[in-house]
């Protein structure tokens, strides 16, 4: 893979990053992928984007009372992909979550379209097995068993993680977009509250405990009048105040493994979008660093 030695694309570190792979807890990837985008591609930009903006915050967060410069966060890049060829893609970055899990680091993914959290998520199940709780912020189910015939899509990426782990170990939160279908499979093998995330959170962060939490996060869950820089926009979401409030909620969880994705930086004018990506990666690595 050579995340070790730099080998993967990188323009702009995320900010406070550490000079090197070994001292790092927790390991952050770019994943520029965006090809089964069924509505607005750009998503491959997103990484980058969001690195450039890091610098417009504070290293201190005043939410979660840290410092990014307290902790060691690595950032490798952006992972070379194949244009176009979904299957080896994804491949690539499932070998470059195995090597992260083998390494005792944590794994924290940037994209792209929401079908890279399937390798990195797969590769964490391999480790915890069905002890692993998923919980999806989104605003569409991501429930289709393909699209345009084609089983490996962003629209699919929730259905693919029930070909390998339980549903019922999986909690969607937010989702207020999907065909009858999806909210039907919901309903008989995943946890999906539509419409709502803070106060559906609260009983579920008490319900999980300490099992291992995977947190999944494509930021069209936001309402796009606060996160207008996505592919497929939806209307009626949680505002960013909200969002940034539901991670305090999630502080006691056992997180394992986060990836955030559909950040489209075309759509994105004002980088607002990218901003608030960035304000949430930096709070995911104070709540999962250890000084």
């Amino acid at each position: 893979m050579g995340l070790k030695d730099g080998s993967s694309t990188l323009i702009t570190k995320f900010m406070a990053s550490c000079q090197n792979y070994e001292e790092a807890q927790v390991v952050m990837v770019g994943v520029p992928m965006d090809f089964t985008c069924s509505f607005r591609p750009g998503t491959r930009f997103g990484p980058q984007k969001i690195r450039e903006v890091s610098i417009g915050i504070e290293e201190y967060s005043i939410y979660m009372d840290k410092d990014l410069l307290d902790y060691h966060f690595y950032d490798c890049g952006d992972l070379d992909m194949p244009f176009g060829n979904v299957e080896k893609s994804m491949e690539i970055i499932g070998n470059s979550a195995a090597e992260i899990i083998a390494d005792g680091k944590f794994p924290l993914f940037v994209g792209g379209e929401h079908l890279i959290s399937v390798p990195v998520i797969r590769e964490v199940y391999k480790k915890y097995g069905d002890e692993l709780v998923v919980i999806h912020f989104d605003a569409h189910a991501d429930l289709r068993e393909g699209y345009i015939g084609c089983e490996n899509s962003h629209a699919s990426a929730v259905r693919r993680l029930t070909d390998f782990m339980p549903g019922r170990n999986i909690y969607q939160f937010g989702i207020r977009s999907g065909t009858k279908d999806e909210f039907e499979f919901a309903k008989a093998n995943t946890n999906m509250y539509p419409f709502e995330v803070i106060e559906p959170l609260k009983d579920v962060v008490k319900k999980i405990g300490g099992k291992p939490v995977y947190f999944t996060l494509d930021i069209d869950v936001v309402d796009p009048a606060y996160a207008n820089g996505t592919g497929t926009p939806e209307p009626g979401g949680i505002n960013s105040r909200e969002l940034l409030e539901c991670l305090r909620l999630m502080r006691s969880l056992n997180i394992v493994g986060f990836d955030l994705v559909e950040v489209s930086p075309p759509y994105d004018a004002s980088d607002r979008t990218a901003l608030l990506a960035a304000k949430v990666i930096r709070d995911i690595i104070l709540m999962v660093g250890k000084k």
